[in-house]
């Protein structure tokens, strides 16, 4: 039973909740902790970073299974209860400023980048070659065509043997990059077209992916349904007035984007992107911030670890490519599952299934629900290939693993997905109870004063004052007057109390 006491506002008694305001944002509940021990042979280098950088350990373990899965994505697809998948993951990391999410990236990513400096290099000989090539290709095309426009007949005949037999024009060296930062949906497709088959998206800095020309209203559509189609395995078709159609087969494409809390909250809100399946096919996590307790006399540093990791990830980028040379198209292996992994697999999306009937537990989440038994074959197929590209099978232990990863990333999924569902009402609501308290004046407030000066221009128009004014007095932080209680001088039809302290926010 709630308890009332009375305050003096004019002269009159007016009743207060003893409880006081409530928080207008609901509190979301602390993650479970990241499962470390699943990470299997990527562990050590993940624990290394954690130990120098101090940082959250799931922000170094999304960043080690996005390098692993771009590494290996190009050699296997895995078995899964719907059949054969791309390694492909898309990781999407929340983590504010200042959590340490670049010094996480780089000492994993290194070995990339030293291998991608090493190609440029001899790209530079073979772009050479290539140019004199194709001017000597050129120059006696333009040869044979010329002769041909002089004559008629047997010369016409004649140059088409020529041409034939001068072959296709010579193919540029394709650029050595494996990964991109901030991609349009026609960036990517010729980087696919004209570089290695196997990309990255990657970027510490993903709201300028997210926010950038590529996810623009006018964009957003075809890069997500594109970015869907990579995930699938599918291909890239490519169709533009002047530049014809062509189909690209056999591409790769892991993602990892790390993100400011407040970038997170506005995509993982847009309509679009869950509705297109976009949202569901990342593994997503915001670790509990470690700013405050990184003491230097903690940090651990153990070089071994990155080193081996790096040794690895070398070794897998020297290794040919599985494609038609030609066409440069992947041509990957399939990695069965063995037959007790494939049972745990089923075990689990049984499990995952029943949770997402109405009322379960997963009911508000089903898009990631039911991926989520995929993504436990995806992450286990990346492990054991990280392990060995020439692996059998995944194995029991390995499908252990990638269905705790999974499970994290699926609990981590449905807590971020109530923090996303703040509505637009409740941010308006917010800002304008800051407002009041750190800037307004007096100490009681009517709705046509809201709507004069209020703080943005959303908050301008009576229906959506009211309804911001409706909500904070449902949630203490104003307090409505009798009707007819004098404020300034004068008898309000309707005027509200302001309660909290000042700078109170």
């Amino acid at each position: 039973m709630n308890t009332f006491y009375a305050a003096q506002v004019d002269g009159q008694a007016i009743p207060f909740k003893a409880e006081g305001p409530q928080p207008l944002l609901r509190e979301i509940p602390e993650g479970e902790p990241y499962p470390v021990e699943a990470l299997g042979p990527l562990r050590a280098a993940v624990e290394a970073v954690q130990g120098q950088t101090l940082a959250p350990i799931a922000i170094p373990a999304a960043s080690a299974l996005s390098v692993a899965s771009l590494a290996v994505q190009g050699f296997c697809d895995v078995e899964t209860l719907g059949g054969a998948r791309p390694l492909s993951l898309y990781a999407l990391t929340v983590a504010r400023s200042g959590e340490r999410k670049s010094s996480c990236d780089a000492p994993l990513m290194s070995a990339l980048r030293i291998f991608e400096k090493e190609q440029a290099k001899e790209r530079r000989d073979d772009v050479a070659a290539w140019e004199n090539a194709h001017a000597l290709w050129k120059g006696e095309r333009d040869r044979i065509l010329s002769e041909a426009r002089k004559g008629k007949g047997e010369k016409r005949t004649a140059a088409e043997a020529d041409l034939e037999a001068l072959g296709r024009e010579p193919s540029a060296p394709p650029s050595p990059d494996r990964t991109v930062t901030e991609p349009t949906y026609e960036g990517l497709t010729r980087k696919f077209a004209e570089g290695m088959p196997t990309l990255g998206i990657f970027s510490d800095e993903g709201g300028q992916f997210l926010g950038g020309f590529a996810m623009s209203s006018d964009n957003r559509q075809k890069t997500l349904a594109a970015l869907n189609d990579l995930w699938q395995g599918n291909p890239i078709r490519r169709t533009r007035a002047g530049e014809g159609s062509y189909t690209l087969y056999g591409r790769r494409l892991a993602v990892h984007l790390m993100v400011q809390p407040s970038v997170a909250r506005a995509f993982m809100s847009d309509p679009m992107a869950a509705d297109t399946g976009f949202l569901p096919r990342f593994l997503m996590c915001e670790p509990p911030s470690a700013i405050g307790t990184r003491l230097q006399a903690h940090v651990r540093n153990d070089g071994v670890a990155l080193a081996a990791f790096a040794h690895q990830l070398s070794c897998i980028l020297e290794t040919p490519l599985p494609m038609n040379m030609e066409s440069r198209e992947l041509e990957p292996r399939v990695l069965p599952l063995a037959q007790d992994a494939r049972e745990m697999l089923t075990a689990y999306s049984d499990h995952v299934e029943a949770q997402q009937a109405p009322g379960g537990d997963l009911a508000n989440v089903t898009g990631y629900a039911s991926k989520a038994a995929e993504q436990a074959a995806r992450i286990a197929g990346v492990l054991t290939a990280w392990g060995d590209l020439d692996a059998p099978a995944v194995s029991l232990d390995a499908m252990e693993a990638g269905i705790a990863l999974a499970d994290f990333y699926l609990s981590e999924a449905r807590r971020l997905a109530d923090a996303a569902n703040v509505s637009e009402e409740i941010e308006r609501a917010d800002t304008l109870r800051k407002w009041l308290l750190e800037r307004w004046e007096h100490p009681e407030v009517m709705p046509s004063e809201v709507v004069r000066h209020a703080p943005i221009r959303a908050l301008r128009e009576s229906p959506a004052a009211k309804k911001a004014i409706g909500i904070l007095e449902k949630y203490g932080w104003l307090m409505r007057l009798p009707e007819g209680a004098e404020v300034r001088g004068a008898a309000r039809k309707e005027a509200f109390r302001i309660v909290g302290e000042r700078h109170e926010v």
